[in-house]
């Protein structure tokens, strides 16, 4: 009589080594899938918080521009487009994925959404644009909301950025893609008085 095993104490011994090579492998797998998204994610917030704080500081210093008589003539409006008398800032052509003020050293600068690229960018007295978002980082939306902007009105002058980025551009798994939104309000360090 020859000892062996039996085809139900193979497929037992097999099912036991399956439950117990899956449930280490799955939580290995699902810890790796969280690490990813968390170093996506950390991506994601150092990027966004550099440029927010780079933007928040150039919209703080703004100047005003003292009188645009005629749009047309570049000698009267050197930087903003809008027609009338002490502008903070404008959006151009009635863009609102753009801004354009005069800056603390009276350059014209701008920030802008690059639709081509999908990368907010800057640029100052229409120069080259410089990216200020990583290649990686997708906008989802960009939006900049001005009140306070005219001389005519009794408000401070401030803006409110919404932003809507996506990280991780080049990852294929879309749940390894963190997004972020954020909302923000800047004013103007210099108070806004008539001259």
């Amino acid at each position: 009589m020859s000892r062996g095993y039996s085809l139900i104490e193979i497929l037992v011994a097999v099912a036991i080594f399956t439950i117990l090579v899956a449930g280490p492998t799955g939580f290995f797998v699902s810890s790796l899938k969280g690490q990813i998204k968390s170093l996506a994610s950390q991506k994601l917030l150092d990027n966004t918080s550099y440029t927010l704080e780079y933007i928040s500081r150039s919209l703080r210093m703004a100047k005003k521009e003292i009188g645009c008589l005629d749009i047309n003539d570049p000698t009267t409006c050197p930087c903003l487009k809008t027609q009338g008398y002490g502008f903070n800032y404008e959006n151009p052509d009635g863009d609102i994925s753009a801004i354009r003020f005069i800056n603390y050293n009276g350059e014209c600068q701008e920030f802008f959404w690059d639709k081509n690229d999908n990368r907010l960018k800057e640029s100052k007295n229409e120069a080259t644009p410089v990216a200020l978002t990583s290649e990686e980082l997708e906008i989802i939306s960009l939006k900049f909301n001005l009140s306070g902007e005219s001389q005519d009105d009794t408000d401070q002058p401030r803006v409110t950025l919404f932003l809507d980025l996506k990280g991780g551009k080049g990852q294929k798994i879309l749940e390894l893609r963190p997004e972020i939104k954020i909302q923000t309000t800047i004013s103007q360090r210099n108070l806004d008085v008539p001259y």
